[in-house]
């Protein structure tokens, strides 16, 4: 992939200590009605109830877990795309929930997103050079023929031949989609870039250069990713942290390598059992952990641990009576039956 001009005109010239992005206490509740026309009852979907971290610049906060488990929700919310019911949200140490769209608007530069379907994401009647170049008019970075060289190196930038400027979105593959929602993202320069699974509709083949794309984009360009995604091998191929969430909370955060090596909450420890090892004698051999049950209903409120009907190593006493949090200093669990 060859260097374009454009990628030095927002590289990062200087390490920074504070957080780029930060999140307290997150909630996003959904209210909805239940019961019969007699007795009504009001509910309340807890999709995401607590979470919070810290992005630094520069780094890959990945976020695991089973669907419904929140993931997306939260991005959405970060992006002011939801209405969070409460806790904060801080870009670059300004606080961004419950602004207006307009309030927001001054933000939206530096915090982008790549969605899941690298097709439904993109407007079929918009040339490629439109999609890209939108973002550079709305924000006004360029215009006229400045507008499309920039739009052209951006294509570059990503994989993509400038010559393809004036083709639509259907005339590409899969991930040739893909890299144009990432050339999108990238034009108005962000900080931070939410990745909503982003390979998870490719081929494994193409996964991997899109993965190589990002880390690549990266390291020039000193971009922070939150990334979500199912498959535990691609979050550990490119994060730094690791976050696994389980019923709209953060159950573990710890550098990559530490919660791979030594995952110390049962979660966590069910979910790496369960990826498959490319040696038949190891893999016949090995004990997995079998979870028992379904995940909980999410408009349930838990006096204890949520996790504490499938646990098992559950302690009747304490874990469903009160709700253990998130602990520990490099390596957090909120979890009673570890040291740390």
């Amino acid at each position: 992939m060859s260097e374009s001009p454009s990628t030095q005109v927002y590289e990062a010239s200087t390490v920074e200590t504070s957080p780029v992005l930060s999140v307290r206490n997150l909630k996003v509740h959904f209210p909805f009605k239940r019961g019969s026309m007699f007795k009504p009852d009001n509910g309340f979907v807890r999709a995401v109830d607590g979470v919070s971290f810290d992005l630094m610049p520069g780094e890959t906060l990945g976020l695991v877990g089973e669907s419904g488990c929140g993931k997306s929700t939260t991005a959405k919310a970060i992006l002011n795309l939801v209405k969070p019911t409460s806790g904060e949200i801080y870009l670059n140490g300004k606080r961004i929930d419950g602004l207006s769209p307009s309030q927001m608007r001054p933000h939206r530069a530096d915090l982008q997103m790549i969605f899941q379907d690298p097709f439904a994401s993109l407007n079929p009647r918009m040339t490629v050079g439109s999609i890209i170049g939108e973002p550079m008019k709305i924000f006004n970075l360029a215009s006229g023929s400045d507008l499309k060289l920039e739009v052209m190196r951006m294509m570059d930038v990503v994989g993509l031949n400038p010559r393809y400027i004036n083709r639509y979105p259907h005339e590409f593959s899969g991930g040739q989609r893909q890299r144009i929602g990432i050339a999108r993202a990238l034009a108005v320069r962000p900080k931070v870039i939410i990745c909503d699974e982003p390979v998870s509709a490719l081929d494994v083949s193409i996964q991997a250069q899109v993965v190589n794309l990002l880390m690549d984009l990266q390291q020039k360009l000193g971009l922070s990713y939150v990334f979500i995604a199912h498959d535990l091998s691609v979050i550990r191929h490119l994060s730094h942290r690791v976050g696994v969430m389980y019923l709209g909370r953060i159950v573990e955060l710890a550098k990559s390598e530490d919660l791979y090596r030594t995952p110390k909450h049962p979660y966590t420890q069910a979910l790496l059992s369960a990826i498959p090892v490319p040696d038949p004698d190891i893999e016949r051999k090995r004990q997995r952990i079998m979870l028992e049950g379904e995940v909980p209903s999410p408009d349930i409120v838990y006096q204890g641990c949520p996790f504490a009907d499938r646990c098992s190593i559950v302690d009747d006493k304490l874990c469903r009576h009160t709700a253990p949090t998130l602990e520990g200093d490099d390596h957090q669990a909120s979890c009673f039956k570890v040291d740390g």
